[in-house]
This record gives structure tokens, C-alpha cells and sequence, in this order.
């Protein structure tokens, strides 16, 4: 008998669209919960649209479903219900009545006008577990202001330091290549919410959870944080270096780059032996990791010409037998070529019902006992809302041909 999910059970009204909640979302429906996601009738999620490159069909034609949101939304299923009519809000109101989770990023106090609002839910449905997802937050002064990842990365202070020294070629402040604030957020969603449900088993009752893309991006920020509150000075922007460990950043190879992660004064020394610049092991400047913090430029100085001598493959193949921290830099074509990666399985296929087999990427938890299954893909706008009403609700057909009448649906 295959064990059920970890999730099985709990059914997760989600309201959200872009990323934060979307990838909140997603990560329960990994881990088995019923996921109904409520799109606008006729554009959906916003993300639909956030192409090229758009998947294309069976004969090789682009379709209108963006990467963008099949990246966000496996597992899902598909309910197209304008909730700015009252019809819409009631059929909202019933999904929330039978739901165990809503997650919404409205702006604050949208959805109160809708009647749809944590208090309104939680008087028809006390166990509802309901999360809102903001910029700012449903308190403070920024409260109304709307926030993107972008703009959340600058106010929260990682591109304070992420980036190349402003005096270095290519210097300045840098965003992270993915929306990692929406990200984190919807991360750390999952975790407030997966804790209430626990909670709520004890207590009988859910709660609302209040989360913030700025309040996410600032806990996250883990040594850099306690670096500023414990030392007094912000961080500033060093490239691929480390604040707080030397050697630790990328070094030019002879055809490439490689990543030096020296974690201790064994692997130093090590590591200098093994490049043939022993005496830079035996350098007191150099003794431990506060001398060389010290002295950072003069230990890279050492450093560099020798890592010019070999290619990255070479370095690897030297330096992983002695147990010193290296790897190369990956594309993505290399990273899903590599074969650690291939055999964590991190590359999934789904049958998509407009292009067959598609390729998504896995979820990296792995449990001994309750695998984690993706036996549905990214849904089409719409492809479950007759089945979610039907089979839900228990609307009659009738009931549904007059919503559909009326573009409620």
C-alpha cells in the first residue's frame, strides 16, 4: 500500500497570483494538500501572460501558458470566479467553508470589501487557517503601499551588499537572479502555515497569519544580519568574497572559474600544499582565518597565480580528494547535466494535456516513507471549475450554466 502524503486531507483555497503565494501554494500541493487556485475569468494569473517562452503544443505550436507560471503552480487546480460580483464572493465563501487554508495577497483590506476578509471567513469557518500575503505587512506605515520582489531586495538591504565593490569593474548594487523575496516569503508561508495547522489540532481553532515580503527579506539575511547588529557596521558589497571566511569566493582557472570555499585552517593549508605554494600555508599572516581576514588582499595575491596554472576540471580532481571545498560554475544546461543532479532526481516530467511530457523541476524535500508525488501538472485557466463546483459544491448543471451565463465563472 502506498503511504498517503504528508498533506492528504488538507484542502488549500489559494487566492494568490505572481509568485510569493503562488510558490506557498505550490509547495502544499507537493506534499499531497487538495490545491484550488481562483483565477479571474479570461486572464487568470497574472504570470499566464509573463512570456517568452511560452510552452508549446503537441504539434509545436506556442500555446498561451507562459514558464513563468508553470514554474509556480503544479499541483494546482484551476477555478475561473470573479469575486467582484456577489455571486462570486458567495461561491468564495462556500470554497473557504469547506477549506482548511487560504492564502490571498491582496492589497490589505481588498478582500474586506468582497466580504472575504480573515474575520468574515473565520465567523463561518472558526478552523480556517488564513494567510495574507503583503509588501509591507496589514500593520505600520507602509501598510498600503504595494511591494514587488525588486523593490523589497533594495529596501531590505541585500543589495546594500550583493554586487560587486562600487570601485571594482562592473561595480554597484545587484538584484539576485530569481525573485528571492517572493520566494523566501512564500517559503516561509509554508512554514507558518503548516505550524498553525499543527496548532490548530491542539487548539481546535485557526488563526490569520500576517506575512511581508520586507519582513521575510530582512530575517533572511541570517550572518549579515548579526554581522551589522553584533559588529555595528553594515556590510558592504565584496563581489564573490565572504565577509566573515578567506579564502572563500571564485578564482580564475586557466579556461574558467572555480569556487574556493575554505572552510578551516586544515583545509588552507591543504589546499596550499596541494597548489604547490606551501610557504603561503606557513605565512603567519595567513595562520588562521582572523589573519586572514586580516590580511584578505595579501592571502588572495598569494593565491591567484597559482589557480591560473590549472584548468577548473583539473582543480577539482586535485582538491576533492583532500576534502578542500570546490566546484565549478554551472549554466543551467550543466547543472541538469550533472549527475549528482540527474540522480536526486531533480528533473521531473508531468503530462501536460496540451503539449504531453513536460519538464518541470522537483521538489528537493525527499522523506523515507511518504515520496512525494506530481501526478498533475500546471492547470489550463479554468480546467477544474466545473469539477470543483460539481464535485464540491454540488452545484447542478443548471446552477453552472447560469454562472457561466453571467461570467461568474
Amino acid at each position: 500500500m502506498t503511504p498517503r502524503a504528508p498533506l492528504s486531507g488538507i484542502r488549500v483555497l489559494d487566492m494568490s497570483r505572481i509568485l510569493a503565494g503562488p510558490w506557498a501554494g505550490q509547495l502544499l500541493a507537493d506534499l499531497g494538500a487538495e490545491v484550488i487556485k481562483i483565477e479571474r475569468p479570461g486572464s487568470g494569473d497574472d504570470t499566464r501572460g509573463w512570456g517568452p517562452p511560452f510552452l508549446k503544443d503537441r504539434q509545436g505550436h506556442a500555446t498561451s501558458e507562459s514558464a513563468y507560471f508553470l514554474s509556480a503552480n503544479r499541483g494546482k487546480k484551476s477555478l475561473t470566479l470573479d469575486i467582484s460580483k456577489e455571486e462570486g464572493q458567495a461561491i468564495a465563501r462556500e470554497l473557504a467553508d469547506v477549506s482548511d487554508v487560504l492564502i490571498e495577497n491582496y492589497k490589505v483590506g481588498d478582500l474586506k470589501r468582497y466580504g472575504l476578509a480573515y474575520d468574515d471567513l473565520s465567523a463561518r469557518n472558526p478552523k480556517l487557517v488564513y494567510c495574507s500575503i503583503t509588501g509591507f505587512g496589514q500593520t505600520g506605515p507602509y501598510r498600503e503601499r504595494a511591494g514587488y520582489d525588486f523593490m523589497i531586495q533594495g529596501m531590505g538591504g541585500l543589495m546594500s551588499f550583493t554586487g560587486e565593490r562600487d570601485d571594482a569593474p562592473g561595480g554597484g548594487p545587484q538584484k539576485v537572479g530569481v525573485a528571492i523575496a517572493d520566494l523566501m516569503t512564500g517559503m516561509y508561508s509554508s512554514v507558518a502555515i503548516l505550524a498553525a495547522l499543527h496548532e490548530r489540532a491542539s487548539s481546535g481553532i485557526g488563526q490569520h497569519i500576517d506575512m511581508a515580503l520586507l519582513d521575510a527579506q530582512v530575517a533572511w539575511l541570517a550572518n549579515q544580519n548579526t554581522n551589522y547588529l553584533i559588529g555595528g557596521e553594515p556590510p558592504k558589497r565584496m563581489g564573490n568574497a565572504h565577509p566573515n571566511i578567506v579564502p572563500y569566493q571564485t578564482f580564475h582557472t586557466r579556461d574558467g572559474d572555480l569556487i574556493l570555499a575554505i572552510g578551516n585552517d586544515a583545509q588552507f593549508r591543504r589546499f596550499c600544499s596541494a597548489a604547490g605554494i606551501g610557504e603561503v600555508g606557513e605565512d603567519p599572516r595567513f595562520a588562521d582565518n582572523v589573519t586572514r581576514l586580516a590580511n584578505r588582499q595579501a592571502c588572495i595575491d598569494a593565491i591567484a597565480p597559482a589557480m591560473r596554472k590549472k584548468t577548473t576540471a583539473e582543480w577539482i580532481t586535485t582538491l576533492e580528494p583532500l576534502g578542500v571545498p570546490c566546484g565549478p560554475i554551472n549554466r543551467l544546461d550543466e547543472v541538469y547535466g550533472d549527475p549528482q543532479v540527474q540522480h536526486r532526481g531533480m528533473k521531473i516530467e508531468v503530462e501536460h494535456p496540451l503539449a504531453g511530457p513536460i519538464a518541470l523541476t522537483a521538489n528537493p524535500i525527499k522523506y523515507s516513507r511518504t515520496s512525494l508525488q506530481y501526478d498533475a501538472p500546471p492547470p489550463l485557466l479554468g480546467e477544474h471549475t466545473e469539477e470543483v463546483l460539481r464535485g464540491l459544491l454540488r452545484k447542478s448543471e443548471a446552477e453552472i450554466n447560469a454562472l457561466r451565463a453571467q461570467r461568474i465563472v
